[in-house]
């Protein structure tokens, strides 16, 4: 059964579509009431580690480009370019609330090999000092990733959740949470608060490919909740349209769609 009071360790993922306007410029008010709750929830006692998207969207932005690039070599500028705002942007923020940020930029190599315990020791040690830890891909120099999407950031959140050995996997989106048909296409589509299995039905049943800026959809979301309910990991998805919807989640209150954990032996 799914406690939220049980939960210490979280990873938060916070998507394209949640830190920028339609743009590709930094969706200002909503970073900055983000970056708030989250050092607030800092200050209750809770551990998190951000794995935050953004890089490219910004980057464009930034560089003046209208629309997310296609070829390899300029989605690398604009991650080089974006990630710098990024930080930055983070660094300024939580800084105001009295935390200090801590990058790390992580390769599916990486978190492949026996190296993932070294990235782990550096996250135990930052969380230790109070630090929060902010993960994204190496886009810059990872090319398969932007070429075959890793999994762009959602499937990178599990498997931070997973190593971590996270109590939870919040991912913030632009919809509300899993329904049982497409809620673009179908108004009377039903958002769906508890889901215990992930059968084939709903992994078939997902759609969606993301906004322009961002990469993920539905099934990438699927695809994280596959790998952390397996590992024992509670997951939600939450509209990160509404920065409150964070604190809803750990006042106990019903919101967005819950994929409950298995238990693991």
């Amino acid at each position: 059964m799914f406690d939220i009071k049980e939960k210490k360790r979280i990873v938060v993922k916070l998507g394209t579509s949640t830190l920028t306007h339609g743009t590709g410029r930094l969706n200002i008010r909503r970073v900055e009431k983000l970056v708030k709750i989250i050092a607030d929830l800092e200050n209750s006692g809770l551990q998190i580690i951000l794995v935050s998207s953004g890089a490219i969207g910004l980057g464009m932005s930034k560089i003046g480009l209208g629309s997310r690039p296609t070829d390899t070599p300029s989605k690398q500028a604009c991650a080089a370019v974006g990630q710098c705002e990024l930080m930055y942007m983070y660094d300024k923020l939580f800084g105001e609330y009295g935390y200090n940020i801590g990058q790390i930029l992580l390769t599916k190599y990486v978190l492949d090999t026996p190296r993932k315990n070294n990235v782990l020791n550096t996250v135990n040690r930052l969380l230790e000092y109070n630090v929060i830890p902010i993960v994204n891909e190496n886009d810059t120099v990872a090319i398969d990733e932007l070429e075959l999407e890793f999994g762009e950031n959602d499937t990178l959140a599990a498997y931070v959740a997973v190593m971590s050995e996270a109590d939870m996997l919040i991912i913030m989106s632009d919809i509300d949470g899993l329904y049982d048909d497409n809620p673009n296409e179908n108004p009377n589509a039903r958002l769906i608060p508890i889901i215990e299995d992930i059968s084939d039905e709903i992994v078939s049943g997902a759609k969606g490919a993301g906004s322009n800026l961002g990469s993920g959809g539905m099934a990438t979301k699927i695809k994280a909740a596959k790998i952390v309910t397996e590992a024992g990991i509670d997951m939600a998805i939450i509209n990160g349209k509404d920065p409150k919807n964070l604190y809803d989640i750990f006042d106990g209150k019903s919101k967005g769609s819950i994929f409950s954990a298995k238990a693991v032996k």
